[in-house]
């Protein structure tokens, strides 16, 4: 077996820290699969993508392990590495943060060593990602209710609480739900009126929810599920839509539902907004487009799941994404 060489960028901060019990575990399952294993711990919350950008393109494989933030991170990196070069290695995905939401979305273990032994037994998977303005994104662009909590949040509520932290923060907002005036766009078709939350998401999980009104989906189609929610008339309004959001049973009459290449958000006003949980920045025209097939992803088969009862619980959009990665 020829050796290949793996960079395994770890974010040390992340989540419960899961994965120093199991660094031994992990890097043997790497090993044993014919990886020569440099193991490289982040030092800040943008280390990942310049190290990605600096050494990248030397690695057969880039491994990454931490939260949603640190996933966000090393795709972005990995942007910029195809900028410099052709020589763009697969990107593999340890999840070990406090919600996790791409990693559930495409069944990635929450066990480190049996993510790892996804990474080596899988296969590349194109996967689609977003670019807002300079930010790009794996999983979501959002705005309104509950996204400030995900980057208003401390880093230590949410190590300690894991998702409870982000529902703390987030029940504060609804003594002054904010809404927002606004034109929407979703491929030349338009809304208007006032919201209080809107999403452009390729993800089946968003904020720990499974993410409402969703009924398939696709990693790689070239376009994303929206979902935009209008101001309530009066507080029994609003308890139907935080009803709908948290039972997934959407309600038409608040709830707009759109699929879209491109979306572009205008307000009266500069919006804020967030891209897989980090705070993006104040926008008053936004837009949001969808990179088709833009990054690789290392998807293991179903049957490295640890558990053969879970092959029964894969979304049919996941277990198409499995078999189009061969």
């Amino acid at each position: 077996m020829s050796q290949k060489n793996m960079i395994f960028i770890v974010n040390p901060k992340a989540g419960k820290n899961q994965l120093k019990t199991k660094m031994v575990e992990v890097v043997d399952e790497f090993s044993r699969a014919g990886y020569h294993v440099e193991v490289y711990t982040t030092k800040s919350a943008e280390d990942a993508e310049q190290h990605i950008y600096d050494v990248g393109d030397l690695h057969d494989l880039i491994v990454i392990s931490g939260g949603d933030g640190s996933m966000d991170n090393a795709v972005t990196g990995i942007m910029r590495l195809k900028e410099k070069t052709d020589k763009v290695p697969p990107l593999g995905y340890i999840p070990c943060g406090s919600t996790n939401d791409y990693a559930k979305s495409l069944c990635i273990s929450l066990k480190p060593e049996i993510a790892a032994r996804q990474i080596v037994k899988g296969h590349p998977c194109p996967v689609d990602i977003g670019r807002l303005g300079d930010h790009h994104f794996i999983y979501v662009a959002a705005f309104g209710l509950f996204t400030k909590a995900s980057y208003d949040t401390p880093r230590k509520m949410k190590a300690v609480l894991g998702h409870g932290a982000y529902m703390i923060s987030a029940a504060k907002e609804l003594t002054s739900v904010k809404t927002y005036r606004l034109k929407a766009s979703f491929d030349g078709r338009i809304i208007t009126g006032e919201f209080i939350y809107g999403q452009v998401t390729n993800s089946r999980s968003v904020g720990g929810f499974r993410a409402v009104g969703l009924r398939d989906m696709s990693f790689h189609d070239g376009e994303f599920e929206c979902v935009f929610i209008r101001k309530p008339k009066n507080p029994v309004e609003l308890e139907r839509i935080l009803q709908a959001v948290v039972t997934n049973k959407p309600v038409e009459d608040y709830i707009v539902y759109e699929r879209a290449k491109t979306v572009k958000v205008e307000g009266i006003t500069e919006i804020p907004w967030t891209v897989d949980g980090e705070y993006a920045g104040d926008i008053k025209q936004a837009r949001v487009d969808n990179l088709h097939n833009e990054v690789t992803l290392m998807l293991g088969d179903l049957t490295t799941y640890g558990d053969p009862k879970t092959e029964n619980l894969v979304p049919a959009s996941v277990k198409k994404a499995h078999l189009l990665s061969r």
